[in-house]
Formats: C-alpha cells, structure tokens, sequence
C-alpha cells in the first residue's frame, strides 16, 4: 500500500509524542501518549481450552477453565487420569483437560482437573490468595471449588459439593471487607448469599431489584456489574439501571436514574463496566467513586439474533459518580461500537477496551463483525481526548473471550468460542484455543529510561492498613517528580465481559496529597505514602503495586494486605 501523506503526519506525530515522554519535566497536567499504538504478540497457538473464565494469581500464573459437558478439549489430563462422571451430559468418560494453568515466566500451560460442570460460574481470589469459584451448571451448580496455588506443580482444584443454598449459574461474586464473598443473582435465581458461610449468614436472601431488571424470556439482567462502593454498600447495575445495596441490612439505600437510552448493558446484551480508580483516599468527604459501563446491545437485540437479525451494538458509555447526593448519568461515545467487550484497568489509571463484537448479542452464534481494534480510555483527560484507538489483532474474540493484567503491564487476551461444542471448521467464528498479548504503548522500547524499576519492599510482602510505605525504586535521569504516582490493582476475576473485583486504587502522602518523592542519589528515588485506611477502600487479598511515571508504570510487586 502507498504512504499517503496522513500515514506520513501519524507516523512523525507518535515519535514526537514518544520524544515528549522523554523529557525530564512537564509544565502542564494533560498527560499525552503516542497514538493509535500498541503490540500485538502471539504467545501459544493452542492452550488445549478455550478461556471462558481467567484470574490472574500472586504466583504469576493464571487459572484458567472452560466448562466440562461439551466433549472433550484439545488436552489430555496428566498420568493418563480420565473424569468419570456418570452426571455428564456429553461424555462420562472423559481423559481430558476442562481447566489449565498458564505459567507468564515459562510461557507454558499445565492440565487441571476440574470434576463437576463450572459452565457460566463465578468467582474470587481469597484474602490467602487461593481462587474461590462458585456455581456452574447441572452437576456443578451449587459447588464451591477451590484452587490454592504453588509453585511445585503440585496444586490442584478441590471441590465442595452442594454447599450453596441456591443454584448459580450467570452470577457475580465480589469480595467483602471481612474477607467473604457474596455471590449475587444467576439464572432464575432473585437472590443473594454468602461464602464461606458463617453463623446468622447461611440463608439465602431475596434481592427484588434482579427480579424488577429481569426481562421475560431474554433476562437482561445475568452476570450483574457489583462494586463495592467507599461507604461499605454495593453498587448493582443490572440491565440499564443501578441501586447501591446495603448487604447487611438487604436495605435498598440508593436507587439510581435508568441509563440515558433505557438500552440493556446485561447479559445477553453484554456491555462491560469497571469502577474508575479511587483517588484521594486520604482525603475524607472528598473521596468519590465513580462507575462506568461501556457498550452493550439495543433493546430487542437478542430476540433479533435468534431471528439471523443482527442489530448494530452500542456505542455508548455512560459515567456516573455513585457518591454524589444527586447522582447523574454523563454520556459519552466511543469511537467503535461494542457488545462483548471486556473492560481492563491498566497500572496507569487508564482503561483498555478490548474484545467483542460490533452486532449481535451474547449467545450461541449470536454476534457478528469482530471487533479487533482495542480502544484506550483516558477517565481525567478531556472529554474530546478520552478514546484513542489502537493497533489491531487478528484475532476474532467474540462469545466467551477474556481478557486481564499481567504483572509486566500486558494484556492476556485468549478465548472465543459461541458454539456449543468444540467447532473449528465450517464456521462463521471457530472455536479458538490461541492466547496472545496486548502490550500498550508504555511498553515501548523507547520508553525503557522513564520507566520506574521498583527495588524494594519486595514481592509478597504484607501490609497493613493506613500505614506508611516507602518505596525505593530506579529511574534514569532527571525526573518531575511531582509526576510519579502509585498505585494499587486487585487482580479480577473475568468471565462474560466482566472482571469482578477489579480495583484500582492511587496512594497518596499522609496530608491526602500526592505522593512524597526524595532523591537517594544515582538514579535511586523513595517515594513515600499511605496504604488504604481500610478493608472497605481495600478488601484483604493480594495486590498488584505499581509505581508510575508519565503513564509508564514499573513491573509491579504483589503485596498482600491483611
């Protein structure tokens, strides 16, 4: 293809912007990145599954599973050891893999066994670390399972029978302060509970919002968005509207306005939402929290695609402050129509947009026209300079694709797969068993001097709340340090366009300011702040800690905050 003169112009204004990051100081506050960039890298052509859910844990390796009542998958277990379940629906007999663990260091992919159905499940990591999955369908649908992680190859998933109250297929955990999850909603199911159950907490408790969001015969309101707000209630938005819940009461205690439109962001009609990152949490009433669900599909759009009418999804984004007295839907456009896109916290602050289609809905062959191009959202920049698009896969990732954070700072992208069986011929989309990585632009090479190099404290190291961290890290040459910033990211569990309990939260000094940066000489820096003052702004687990500069953030530690 011939340079045109745009292409020319692109190409000379990303390596000035690349230059511009260079530069020891910066006089005003918009923060720029190159444009329209990124790396796409293919990792393994063939995980032997197709990543219907992914959560990253604190070993650096990544729990994988599909579901187990379609057939076999493309990985037999190890030590010729076969699932013999008589409740299968497909094949009782069965030598093959439902669930892998992927190793980031060694770029390799271990066969687990996952015994009972884990089909549309959800899900958690524990305060200890381990991934607490729950529900599923048929045989597995009231089970918890278990997998705690090592570093010897040893571990394994374990398996609780029949220790929830209700079935739970379709619905969204999200981690408490006291270190319980609360499982919400599911098919058929206008309820909530909790896990592990503990005395005066082992009912199942009605929840009627889900039942008012519940659309007769396409539902519309599956695998609902949960966020834990900053006064300790849960913000649920399910379909095109939102209540801030008080679990402990089951009192309703917010009813927020519809989404301007009324169009469903639910499951089938998959949009995706994130909670922005939390700032300011030393500051007291200044604190806010603010939510923000992209995409989804029109009303009658599932009805349509089962008629082979497949309806433009939207373009659409709607922010609200959940904190506010008043609070307002504020709506804005992105640049590439989505449903079944995936919603990723970057180390940064900013949001990648990644995943999904441009027609159709969720479902069995249901979406249409591939979106490949990712789209980075910038939640503080103007509202004109917030959407940058970025390079393109190849790859389709269409129905039960997912996508999280690497330590490093990439994007683990694999999944797709809207057949009910394993269909890798004569297909509009065939199932793929690929797994790749996006790699923003600030991890180009030419970023390498401005890059932050955390030396201590080290990885895995404990916190506490409210507490003073100092932080030592490298940086080459001059930098503003009014510009470095730190942050922390709970690693989500991601599943059907949703990551639960993914959080980001920016650190500050003790006066609620940003952070303290001192010179220790040579290229040496220690930046000081304040844990999280509590398990509400921060639920006990472990956390990715980034320090950041210019939007280039370091490789991240894990800490574990007790």
């Amino acid at each position: 293809m011939a340079t045109t003169p745009t292409l020319i112009l692109f190409s000379l204004l990303h390596h000035f912007l690349v230059l511009f990051f260079l530069l020891p100081y910066q006089q005003n506050t918009l923060i720029f990145a190159p444009p329209g960039g990124g790396k796409w890298n293919l990792l393994l052509s063939d995980i032997g599954v197709s990543a219907m859910h992914m959560q990253l844990l604190n070993t650096d390796r990544v729990v994988i599973f599909d579901r187990t009542d379609f057939g076999a998958s493309n990985i037999s277990l190890p030590n010729n050891q076969c699932r013999n379940n008589p409740n299968d629906l497909t094949l009782k007999i069965d030598c093959t893999a439902h669930s892998v663990e992927y190793d980031v260091a060694t770029n390799s992919i271990r066969p687990l066994n996952v015994f009972t159905d884990v089909w549309c499940s959800s899900g958690a990591a524990m305060p200890d670390g381990s991934l607490m999955q729950t529900g599923g369908f048929n045989d597995g649908d009231r089970n918890v399972r278990v997998y705690k992680p090592c570093n010897d190859n040893s571990c394994d998933w374990q398996e609780f029978d029949s220790v929830l109250l209700q079935n739970r297929w379709y619905a969204t955990n999200h981690i408490l302060p006291d270190g319980r999850q609360i499982i919400i909603g599911g098919r058929g199911q206008f309820s909530y509970e909790f896990y592990p159950k503990r005395a005066g907490a082992d009912q199942s408790y009605n929840l009627p919002f889900l039942s008012q969001t519940n659309d007769p015969r396409i539902e519309n309101n599956l695998y609902p968005f949960v966020f834990l707000n900053i006064d300790g209630n849960l913000f649920i938005f399910a379909n095109n509207r939102a209540i801030l819940f008080d679990y402990v009461t089951g009192v309703v205690v917010k009813t927020y306005p519809t989404i301007p439109g009324g169009d469903p962001r639910s499951y089938p009609s998959s949009g995706s939402a994130v909670l922005l990152p939390l700032r300011n949490l030393r500051g007291g009433a200044n604190i806010t929290a603010e939510v923000m669900v992209c995409g989804g599909a029109p009303k009658g759009s599932f009805t349509s695609a089962n008629n082979r009418n497949f309806v433009g999804a939207l373009n659409s984004c709607g922010r609200i402050r959940i904190t506010d007295p008043n609070p307002q839907w504020a709506m804005e456009t992105m640049p590439l129509a989505r449903v079944m896109g995936d919603m990723v916290l970057l180390p940064n602050g900013n949001v990648i947009i990644i995943n999904g289609a441009s027609a159709g809905t969720a479902g069995w062959d249901l979406g249409r026209n591939p979106v490949l191009t990712p789209v980075i959202y910038r939640p503080n920049n103007p509202v004109e300079l917030r959407f940058e698009v970025q390079n393109s896969s190849s790859i389709p990732r269409m129905y039960h694709s997912t996508a999280i954070l690497l330590r490093d700072g990439r994007i683990l992208v694999s999944g797709s797969n809207p057949h009910a069986y394993y269909n890798f011929t004569g297909v509009l989309f065939p199932t793929d068993l690929t797994m790749e990585t996006y790699s923003p632009d600030y991890l180009d090479a030419r970023l390498t001097r401005v890059r932050p190099r955390i030396i201590s404290p080290t990885s895995q190291s404990q916190i506490g709340h409210g507490q003073q961290l100092s932080i030592n890290f490298i940086a080459e040459g001059r930098i503003n340090r009014d510009l470095i910033t730190v942050t922390m990211v709970s690693p989500p569990f991601t599943t059907h366009s949703f990551s639960m309990n993914q959080r980001l939260l920016v650190l500050t000094n003790d006066r609620g300011t940003s952070a303290n940066v001192t010179s220790l000489g040579n290229s040496n820096y220690q930046v000081r702040v304040v844990t999280p003052g509590s398990n509400i702004l921060a639920p006990p687990g472990y956390y990715l800690l980034f320090v950041v500069y210019r939007e280039v953030p370091s490789t991240g530690i894990w800490v574990q905050i007790k």
